[in-house]
C-alpha cells in the first residue's frame, strides 16, 4: 500500500479528532461566558446535538454537498457506505468524516444564539433540519463544485460555510428568541450578565485554538509537500495579532484590558484566517489577525446597543469577522497561492477577487439567515414558542429541562441540603 496514501489518510483523521475536539472547547467556553444554573444544560446539548448532526450528516448531508447533481444541490451518495480503502487522495470513509466535524462546528456556533433560553427540543428539532438545508447548500455551493466553486469562490477552511452560516443562523434565533431576562433595561440601556467561570472561557478558548490547527491544517487534504505547515504559520500569527488587537482596542476605548474581549479576540483572528491560511503570506495574516480583534470588539458593542442578546458573541466572532475573514482573500491573495480564483486587490488582480467574495457573503449570509429564519418561525408557531417560560428560565435550565443542576452542590436550595444531611 502506497506510504504516501497512508499517511495522508492518517493526518486526516488526527485532524478530524481535534476538529471533533473543538467541541470540548465550545462546551468550556458556552458554559464559562453564561450562568452557573445553565452549565449542564449547554454541556449535555452539545454532545447530544453532535449526535443528531452525525447521523442526519451520514443519511442525507455528505449527499447533498458533495453527491452529484447541480449547481445548487447533490443528490446522490446518501446514507453514504463507501468501504473504499486505496486510491489517489483520500480514503471515502476518511473524508466523510472530516467533512461532518465540520458540519457539527457549524451547528454549534448557530446554537450560541438560544443560549440560555430556549427549550431543549427546539435544539433537537433546529439540528435536524439545519443540516439538511442549510449548512448542506452554503457547503455544496463553495466546497461542493457549486455555482461559487464555478465563479472562484476562496474559503479554504470555512469563515463563509462554517463560521457564517453557523451566525446567521444564530442571528435568527436571537431575534426571534429575543433578549434574555434582565438584560435589557427599559430605557434601552444595557445590564451585563456576567459569565460564572472566565477560566472555563479561557481553557475552552485555548482547545479551540489547539483544534484550529486540524480545522485549517487538515483542510490540505495531504502531508506530501508538507504544506500544513505553512497554514498552520499563519493560523498561528493570526489568532496571536487578534488577541492582542482585541485587547489593545477595548484597553484604549474603555481603560481596562477586558478579559472576555481579549478572549474573543483570539478566536476572531481564527475565523479571521481561516477562509485565507492558504492563500496569505505571514504579514498579511498578520494583519488579517489585527483587524479581526479590532473588528469584534467594536461588532460585540454593535449587536448589544440594538438590544440583540448574544450571550457567547457568536454573532461578532463567528458572523462579523467570517465577512471580514471572507473578503480579506480579495484584498491579500497572493498570484503563487490562489490556487482557487485570482490573487487579490494587493497584488494586482484588481476588484474581481473581491467582488466574488463579496458575492459569495452576501448570498451565503442571506441564504442561512432566511431559511433559518423561516424553520424558526414556524418551529415558533408550531409548538407555541420556542423560548422557555419566565420560571424556567429563572430557575435555570439544567433543573428544569433537565431535572438536575450542572453543580448540584452549589446550586441546591439550602433546605434540601439540610434534609439529606438529616437524612444521612
Amino acid at each position: 500500500m502506497d506510504a504516501t496514501f497512508l499517511m495522508n489518510n492518517l493526518w486526516i483523521v488526527v485532524c478530524t479528532i481535534l476538529v471533533l475536539f473543538m467541541q470540548g472547547g465550545f462546551i468550556l467556553l458556552e458554559a464559562g461566558s453564561t450562568r452557573m444554573k445553565n452549565a449542564g444544560h449547554i454541556a449535555g446539548k452539545t454532545v447530544f446535538t453532535v449526535g443528531i448532526v452525525s447521523l442526519v450528516f451520514w443519511a442525507v448531508g455528505y449527499g447533498l454537498i458533495y453527491g452529484e447533481g447541480n449547481s445548487i444541490i447533490g443528490f446522490s451518495d446518501f446514507f453514504y457506505g463507501d468501504a473504499t480503502t486505496m486510491g489517489e487522495g483520500l480514503a471515502g470513509s476518511v473524508d466523510f468524516f472530516f467533512q461532518l466535524v465540520f458540519a457539527a462546528i457549524a451547528m454549534t456556533i448557530a446554537f450560541g444564539g438560544f443560549a440560555e433560553r430556549a427549550k431543549l427540543v427546539a435544539y433537537v428539532i433546529f439540528a435536524i433540519l439545519f443540516s439538511i438545508v442549510v449548512y448542506p447548500v452554503v457547503a455544496h455551493w463553495i466546497w461542493g463544485g457549486g455555482w461559487l466553486a464555478e465563479h472562484g469562490k476562496q474559503d479554504f477552511a470555512g469563515s463563509t460555510v462554517v463560521h457564517l452560516t453557523g451566525a446567521a443562523a444564530a442571528l435568527a434565533a436571537t431575534m426571534i428568541l429575543k433578549p434574555r431576562i434582565g438584560k435589557y433595561n427599559k430605557d434601552g440601556s444595557s445590564n451585563e450578565i456576567a459569565g460564572h467561570n472566565q477560566v472555563f472561557t479561557a481553557l475552552g478558548v485555548l482547545i479551540l485554538w489547539v483544534g484550529w490547527f486540524g480545522f485549517n491544517g487538515g483542510s490540505t487534504f495531504g502531508v506530501e509537500d508538507a504544506f500544513f505547515g505553512y497554514v498552520a504559520l499563519n493560523t498561528q500569527l493570526a489568532a496571536g495579532a487578534g488577541a492582542i488587537g482585541a485587547m489593545l482596542m477595548v484597553w484604549a476605548v474603555t481603560g481596562k484590558a477586558d478579559v472576555p474581549t481579549t478572549l474573543n479576540g483570539a478566536l476572531a483572528g481564527l475565523v479571521a484566517i481561516t477562509a485565507s491560511c492558504a492563500f496569505v503570506e505571514p504579514w498579511a495574516a498578520v494583519i488579517i489577525g489585527l483587524v479581526g480583534g479590532a473588528f469584534v470588539f467594536f461588532s460585540m458593542r454593535f449587536f448589544d446597543k440594538r438590544r440583540i442578546d448574544d450571550p457567547i458573541f457568536a454573532l461578532s466572532v463567528h458572523g462579523t469577522v467570517g465577512v471580514w475573514g471572507t473578503l480579506s482573500n480579495g484584498l491579500f491573495a497572493t498570484p503563487e497561492l490562489a490556487t482557487v480564483g485570482r490573487p487579490g486587490l494587493f497584488y494586482g488582480g484588481g476588484f474581481e477577487q473581491l467582488g466574488v467574495q463579496a458575492l459569495g457573503v452576501v448570498a451565503c449570509g442571506l441564504y442561512a439567515f432566511i431559511v433559518s429564519w423561516i424553520i424558526l418561525k414556524v418551529m415558533d408557531k408550531a409548538m407555541g414558542g420556542l423560548r422557555v417560560s419566565e420560571e424556567e428560565e429563572i430557575m435555570g435550565l439544567d433543573l428544569s429541562e433537565h431535572g438536575g443542576y450542572g453543580y448540584p452542590e452549589n446550586l441546591t436550595p439550602p433546605e434540601t441540603k439540610q434534609k439529606t444531611r438529616a437524612g444521612a
